[in-house]
């Protein structure tokens, strides 16, 4: 391998989420509901080591403005915020995995806990700053997810692209 090699030049490093347009979206810790949703999206949120609050911002940005609801024609021309849908926001370092090389993903490009937690919540009070109902899951808890994903619609975006 090529001592001058930075493979950072060649990865993107940003906000990366899992969107998925549901019907409804329950997160549970030690088997007790801590948050729900109806019609909406669930939001898993990576946070990588070079994340900044902009790159954040921009992501909630999209998430609110993306088109992925059916208007009366049913083409998905509608935002979030015109159907007035609810977010449920979930921590996901393991967005980041990186399984190329053996069998057990490694995880070093996920922004660690001290570093990820403040840009999450920053994203989820910008989504409320749009006036958007966010509900969160429990950041570096173990959680269980249960969702009706409607369509279903899932998306992974990047808030570089």
């Amino acid at each position: 391998m090529n001592p001058y090699y930075d493979w950072r030049r060649e990865v993107a490093f940003l906000v990366r989420a899992l969107l998925q347009r549901v019907a409804k979206c329950v997160v549970r810790v030690d088997g007790q509901e801590v948050s729900a949703i109806g019609r909406g999206v669930l939001v898993l949120l990576g946070i990588s080591v070079e994340d900044e609050e902009s790159d954040a911002r921009q992501m909630a940005e999209k998430v609110v403005h993306l088109r992925i609801f059916d208007d009366e024609e049913g083409k998905m021309n509608l935002s979030l915020k015109q159907v007035r849908g609810d977010v449920m926001v979930v921590s996901q370092f393991t967005l980041y995995g990186d399984a190329r090389k053996g069998r057990r993903p490694s995880f070093t490009r996920a922004a660690p806990p001290e570093r990820a937690e403040p840009l999450y919540q920053y994203f989820c009070q910008h989504l409320r700053s749009m006036g958007v109902r966010v509900n969160t899951g429990v950041f570096g808890a173990h959680m269980e997810v249960e969702l009706v994903n409607d369509g279903p619609v899932t998306l992974l975006l990047d808030s570089r692209e």
